[in-house]
């Protein structure tokens, strides 16, 4: 997109497969600046897709509107970089959450025992992917 091009309501939220209203309400909540309007329809520039690409994909990895809305408003960039860091951790143990089960799938897959419970080397891979303390297990939902 040329930066002096702009897309009205309906080509952003088609570009990421959102509704109009949600824009609209994140206008009314301050995640996003007001659109500039012409001729009483609002029209959405580069900074405009930089900020939804965000809220996007902010949400995608399990954010709420009010975590995007506080990292959005950090009163400097020390403060949102605090929050983006706590954020990012938060990910990083998802993925390896993520990434122990799918390695405990892929060997029940590909294992050949009957029950692949039984299978010493899919007790091994379950064993280094079981939550070391109890505080693992209580973010597990």
């Amino acid at each position: 997109m040329k930066s002096s091009e702009r897309l009205s309501i309906g080509r952003l939220a088609a570009r990421f497969g959102l509704a109009t209203h949600v824009l609209r309400h994140w206008e009314d909540v301050g995640l996003i600046e007001p659109a500039e309007r012409v001729n009483g329809r609002r029209y959405y520039g580069d900074e405009h897709i930089a900020r939804v690409t965000m809220i996007v994909r902010a949400k995608q990895a399990g954010l709420s509107l009010k975590q995007i809305a506080d990292v959005l408003a950090a009163p400097d960039s020390s403060a949102r970089r605090r929050l983006l860091r706590a954020h990012r951790d938060r990910l990083d143990e998802q993925i390896e959450q993520i990434e122990a089960a799918k390695a405990l799938l892929d060997h029940a897959i590909d294992c050949h025992a009957a029950d692949f419970t039984t299978c010493l080397e899919f007790q091994d891979v379950a064993r280094a992917a079981a939550p070391r303390t109890a505080s693992a297990l209580a973010r597990t939902p």
